[in-house]
């Protein structure tokens, strides 16, 4: 492989037609010029340059690795600047997974200021409700829980605990109560609302069993936008993390669980090679601001 350091030197020499100039302006000795370009000529197995009387004249073979190689500094000058603006975060790439309530909720106020700041950065925006199998994104919105294995090439930060509420009609006797306990629910119909193997759904789960009941589902849903609606039908209640409730349908109203509350921590994890990214940086920022306590 070419040494870059010595087409420089061949570039250089052939510019000012001069070693002893080209050592002046570099910094070298005329000696380690010579060297270096006796060194290409090994490398190459060619004839660079001639002697003419007490100086040297660029041989065919010379000029012309010379103006090819103008290709190769062209290129990594351009480099050169494709890492500055990555140290920036101006150009690039970063993606950022999500689950349904997180991304509704968060997401465009993050996508708002990293478009603002970072303009030529790309943003991959992955739905990771299930986890299994997929490859990590560089951020990951996820709900942290017992089982769950973290990838060592990736920081897990907490963000925010997110309780679960009780959707109940206006009318319901529970909705007049500041806080029920979870076991109450025990003789009530449900509305499913979540995946069967969410991790949402299994802390859930996980609380009315430590409340002593496994839950009757009369419908079964699998996101919270479509249990809602159902709950003001009479069919049954719904139970929703608070982040994953939004604007309630008239006639509908919240109740606080307790005894034990249900509460699903969400977190985030960051790739380490993306730790230091600029973007990434803002990223976490606008989310914890947007998160709250």
């Amino acid at each position: 492989m070419l040494d870059v350091a010595k087409l420089r030197l061949l570039r250089a020499v052939i510019a000012t037609g001069s070693i002893r100039a080209t050592a002046a302006r570099l910094g070298y000795t005329p000696s380690a010029v010579s060297q270096q370009l006796a060194a290409l000529q090994r490398d190459t197995g060619l004839r660079l340059f001639d002697r003419v009387g007490r100086g040297i004249e660029p041989t065919s073979a010379g000029r012309t690795l010379a103006g090819e190689a103008e290709q190769v500094f062209s290129a990594l000058s351009a480099l050169d600047g494709v890492v500055d603006d990555l140290r920036a975060g101006r150009v690039g790439s970063l993606s950022i997974g999500y689950f349904a309530s997180a991304g509704a909720t968060w997401l465009p106020p993050v996508a708002a200021a990293l478009q603002t700041e970072f303009p030529e950065l790309r943003l991959d925006l992955r739905m990771t409700e299930q986890r299994d199998g997929l490859e990590l994104p560089d951020i990951d919105l996820f709900v942290d829980a017992p089982g769950i294995e973290h990838a060592t090439h990736a920081d897990v930060h907490p963000v925010v605990d997110d309780p679960f509420l009780a959707v109940v009609q206006a009318t319901d006797p529970l909705a007049a109560r500041g806080e029920v306990p979870l076991a109450e629910l025990a003789d009530r119909r449900w509305v499913d609302n979540d995946l069967q193997r969410g991790a949402c759904r299994r802390v859930l789960l996980d609380a009315c069993a430590e409340a002593g009941f496994s839950p009757q589902f009369a419908v079964e849903t699998h996101d919270y936008q479509t249990a809602i609606p159902f709950v003001a039908t009479g069919i049954g209640i719904t139970v929703v993390p608070r982040l994953g409730i939004g604007d309630l349908p008239p006639g509908l109203t919240t109740v606080r669980l307790v005894s034990p509350q249900p509460v699903r921590n969400i977190a985030v994890s960051v790739k380490k090679t993306v730790a230091d990214h600029p973007a990434a940086v803002r990223a976490l920022e606008v989310l914890r601001t947007v998160a709250g306590p």
